[in-house]
């Protein structure tokens, strides 16, 4: 892959929309991302037609913050935006012709990722989306959308973020603090906040001087619940600190599950089920929570942001995403037709 998977980055378009995105924020992988095609030192080409895949280098979260009119709900103009970019790119290049868009891609952390992608129907059914909201009741399909983790990087940096005590050391059994943020939060809340449980900690606001860092790093499992969309930053929260990451959410496909098995390093929760958190979890013997819990170490390599990419790390990995979706697309050559 990496000697001959080739990205062409369109030029058209012009920042703060285009060619940019948040990078410390909880939006920072789209951001991440963005910039490091952006350098040009990894996959990206110069000549359009030695590439195999094209990307559209709009970013959702700066449409949000730019077009969208909170006053009126008013989306329009971020569908307008996405409109015409599209008649740009395919009037100017053959390349979305050929193929429909489907050797295209676009790549979201924001809610409204799939939204975005609605306003062209090629874009929503052919084209490469690379999404955090990687729900599959809202259209995400595995076999051509790519599922992209949500990395919270208030400071940019993984610094202090990466490593915790050894199982022994762990002494709660599973912790969640956050906000009422969508229906799964609410159920999750409204179960296990008020019961006080030492075993089962969750809070909607931590007390004064807690530690929310020292909570996870001292948690064997940490509590990830989808808010009004199925993502949640806490999986990779709960990576980084090599704390066993328990996913409570419906229709979502988790990152990197063509080469992850995410069984073997997470506990899925079914929403019904949330009440039976702490039996769930009490069930897991310490043999097979040693064992994930060390293949939770083992996969954090994949998670991490590096300020210069390295093998198999994250940006690596969504590259790989792309390419095995590529994989599956074969494009008509016009040229040779």
């Amino acid at each position: 892959m990496e000697k001959v998977f080739k990205i062409y980055v369109y030029k058209e378009g012009e920042p703060p929309i285009f060619h940019n995105g948040p990078c410390r924020s909880i939006y920072s992988s789209e951001g991440r991302f963005i910039h490091e095609l952006e350098k040009g030192n990894f996959y990206t080409t110069e000549d359009p037609d030695e590439a195999l895949v094209y990307f559209l280098p709009f970013s959702v979260v700066m449409l949000v913050q730019y077009l969208y009119e909170p006053e009126t709900s008013n989306t329009d103009a971020i569908g307008r935006t996405v409109v015409d970019y599209i008649d740009v790119i395919s009037g100017k290049y053959p390349y979305w012709n050929r193929s429909l868009g489907a050797d295209h891609f676009m790549l979201s952390c924001h809610d409204w990722g799939p939204r975005t992608s609605s306003y062209v129907p090629h874009l929503f059914h052919k084209s490469i989306r690379v999404l955090c909201n990687a729900n599959t009741s809202e259209g995400f399909n595995p076999s051509k959308d790519a599922s992209f983790p949500e990395i919270n990087l208030l400071t940019g940096e993984v610094e202090g973020l990466l490593g915790g005590p050894s199982p022994s050391h762990r002494s709660i059994l599973a912790f969640f603090a956050g906000r009422l943020h969508g229906y799964i939060r609410y159920l999750l809340l409204n179960e296990w906040k008020d019961k006080r449980d030492p075993d089962v900690q969750v809070f909607d606001q931590l007390p004064k001087g807690v530690s929310y860092m020292s909570k996870l790093k001292n948690s064997r499992f940490c509590l990830c619940p989808s808010g009004y969309e199925v993502a949640s930053p806490r999986i990779v929260e709960a990576i980084y600190a090599e704390c066993v990451p328990v996913l409570i959410s419906d229709n979502y496909v988790p990152p990197f599950s063509d080469v992850l098995n995410w069984k073997s390093f997470s506990i899925q929760i079914a929403v019904k089920d949330i009440p039976n958190i702490k039996k769930i979890l009490m069930g897991v013997s310490q043999r097979q929570y040693l064992r994930m819990q060390r293949r939770v170490k083992q996969v954090q390599r994949h998670f991490v942001v590096n300020a210069t990419p390295k093998r198999y790390d994250v940006f690596h990995m969504i590259n790989h995403s792309i390419w095995l979706r590529r994989l599956n697309i074969h494009v008509r050559d016009f040229h040779q037709s």
